[in-house]
């Protein structure tokens, strides 16, 4: 696979920046061959994994760095990583599942969500030593010249 772009950018965990990063990344989207569906998707993603960051990860304080690294790796796959050094997970596999949250207030849908809408779903994370979550979506190629 070759990698046609890129963008990576961190900002502060502050509820304000959900909005900052999805844009972000659906305007870096936009440079695929995709439509304004795949596109939204792309964006909810972004949305609940970074939101994940600020409430799970940092437990809501404005103190912690999230970083987002968005790449076009060929002319179909785009690959997302979401970054914070928060709280981390202790169980994995638990909080895959879904209506699982550590917060009570919460709906626990954020993984189902991201697995629901993306072609590959990793998460690494270590108690005390952050989360990273790599995400990877293919899209169909509409033009087949475009490959050519």
């Amino acid at each position: 696979m070759n990698m046609r772009n890129y963008v990576r950018f961190e900002f502060p965990s502050l509820a304000e920046n959900v909005s900052f990063a999805r844009s972000c990344v659906g305007a870096f989207a936009a440079q695929m061959d995709c439509t304004l569906e795949e596109i939204e998707e792309i964006k909810l993603v972004v949305s609940e994994a970074v939101s994940n960051s600020i409430i799970h990860g940092y437990e809501n304080q404005p103190y912690g760095k999230i970083v987002v690294m968005a790449t076009l790796l060929d002319e179909r796959i785009m690959e997302i990583i979401i970054e914070d050094q928060g709280v981390g997970i202790a169980d994995i596999n638990k909080a895959m599942e879904p209506s699982f949250s550590s917060n009570p207030d919460r709906m626990g849908l954020g993984f189902t969500f991201m697995k629901s809408f993306m072609d590959e779903l990793e998460v690494e994370s270590e108690p005390g030593a952050g989360t990273r979550i790599k995400l990877k979506r293919c899209f169909l190629v509409k033009d087949k010249e475009a490959l050519a």
